[in-house]
């Protein structure tokens, strides 16, 4: 793909999405939905199917293939991690580190038992009414554990976009990063089962070793980049050069945990996410001015995630409608998965004695899912025992044809949430608002 393409596609994702936020204004959708459907619309089922001249305006696999752009979205997923690591301030954790912690870990977990459980009663139900074994239990066990993983990019913007503030969001994002972890390690535990079952042997280094090593090492890397970007920061005066010292210590994490290497049979490797996770909470606790320099990266990073979410939208595989068997598990995997999160949540929020609103909506906010479960799904695809099998692909179609669902109804049901709850209150919007809003007109007369 040429330079002129690439300038054009990513011209035609920013105003793709900025304009389909006005065409869905009046449904008072989230921007982050406007943006996918964006996404879908310029993709290679629709306008990128045609190229005029040469050029595509639009994604098409021959000319402007939507993987080309994946850069993109390891960057923003950076920012996203390191946004989201801002939330864990030492001072704000005093009251509800606690409650974070045991809700992420039982949501998470009562989600991968319970879609476990259901998939494999679909796994002898299919097989007594057809004859076929259309979902192998080694599948069941890995949808089981993708079911855990929550996206932060959505529920994050959301938060950003509505401003919600309250004891829900308080709780929401800790939460949502605690994710990244625990579905680590459910999904690493669930890989050596589903090899035991497809007739493998059960590995205790690829069980529990390399997950475990996993999740240490990016907390140590992230923490010492954190410590280094914090020291380094004195050196700076301007908030400029402060902004642009943040970005560059992003994109170096990123980088960096994108390194693989192998030590005597043990795969060393790093989760992106939890490091620039831990870069940002190690940041916002040491750095004085972090509050202030957080704010200004916001601003800096609206045109990344509306092109992430649009490329995000492109990347969404239509093509999951074809086979109505795989349609039904996916609906299945995708009501189950929701108990499992509602349930979860409301168990543990419960048992943490939170407030009743957190009780009741937690687990709605939850229910996002795409890039930690994408990934896993890629990892089962470019697994020697499962890459080539009728495995990887039932794993690929089912996770797709949820991360679809999810993706475009996610968000609205992370704002009907954070609105019940009380966390997204109605502000007015504008210039034209703001002159006709009685308070604004009584700090006007007062000033």
């Amino acid at each position: 793909m040429n330079t002129i393409q690439t300038l054009l596609s990513i011209a035609v994702c920013l105003f793709a999405g900025l304009m389909m936020t006005r065409v869905l204004k009046r449904l008072h959708l989230p921007d982050v939905t406007a943006y996918l459907i964006a996404g879908v619309v310029i993709g290679t089922y629709c306008i990128g199917r045609f190229v005029v001249g040469g050029f595509s305006f639009g994604f098409n696999n021959e000319v402007s293939p939507v993987g080309s752009f994946t850069i993109i979205s390891d960057i923003a997923l950076g920012f996203i991690a390191f946004d989201i690591g801002n939330e864990f301030r030492v001072k704000d954790l005093r009251h509800t580190g606690k409650q974070a912690t045991v809700i992420g870990i039982v949501q998470a977990v009562t989600a991968t038992l319970v879609v476990d459980a259901v998939l494999v009663g679909v796994h002898f139900l299919l097989i007594a009414l057809t004859g076929v074994d259309y979902l192998p239990l080694p599948a069941c066990i890995l949808l089981g554990a993708i079911a855990s993983a929550t996206a932060p990019a959505a529920t994050l913007m959301v938060v950003r976009q509505y401003k919600a503030k309250g004891p829900l969001t308080d709780l929401l994002l800790p939460i949502v990063a605690l994710d990244d972890a625990v579905g680590l390690i459910l999904f690493a535990v669930s890989m050596g089962v589903a090899k035991a079952l497809h007739g493998g042997e059960l590995s205790v280094v690829s069980v529990l070793v390399e997950p475990m090593l996993e999740i240490l090492l990016s907390l140590l890397l992230g923490a010492v980049l954190g410590f280094f970007l914090s020291f380094v920061e004195r050196a700076f005066h301007s908030n400029s050069n402060r902004l642009a010292l943040m970005i560059t210590f992003v994109f170096l994490t990123v980088a960096l945990a994108m390194l693989h290497f192998e030590i005597n049979g043990v795969h060393i490797g790093f989760s992106s996410l939890l490091t620039c996770m831990m870069l940002g909470t190690v940041f916002c606790n040491v750095c004085k001015t972090s509050e202030e320099m957080m704010q200004r990266t916001e601003k800096w990073t609206k045109p990344l995630f509306v092109l992430f979410f649009v490329i995000s939208g492109a990347s969404l595989d239509l093509t999951v409608f074809k086979e109505p068997v795989f349609i039904l598990i996916g609906v299945i995997y995708i009501l189950f998965r929701s108990v499992g999160k509602i349930v979860g949540s409301f168990s543990s929020a419960k048992l943490m004695r939170c407030d009743e609103n957190t009780v009741r909506y937690l687990g709605v906010t939850l229910l996002p899912q795409a890039g930690v479960a994408l990934g896993m799904v890629s990892t089962v695809g470019a697994d020697s025992v499962f890459g080539g099998s009728t495995i990887g692909s039932t794993v690929r179609f089912v996770v797709l044809f949820g991360v679809l669902i999810y993706e475009i109804l996610g968000p609205m049901m992370t704002k009907w949430a954070l609105t019940k709850a009380g966390d997204i209150t109605e502000k007015p919007q504008g210039i034209s608002a703001r002159v006709i809003d009685p308070h604004h007109l009584e700090k006007e007369g007062n000033s």
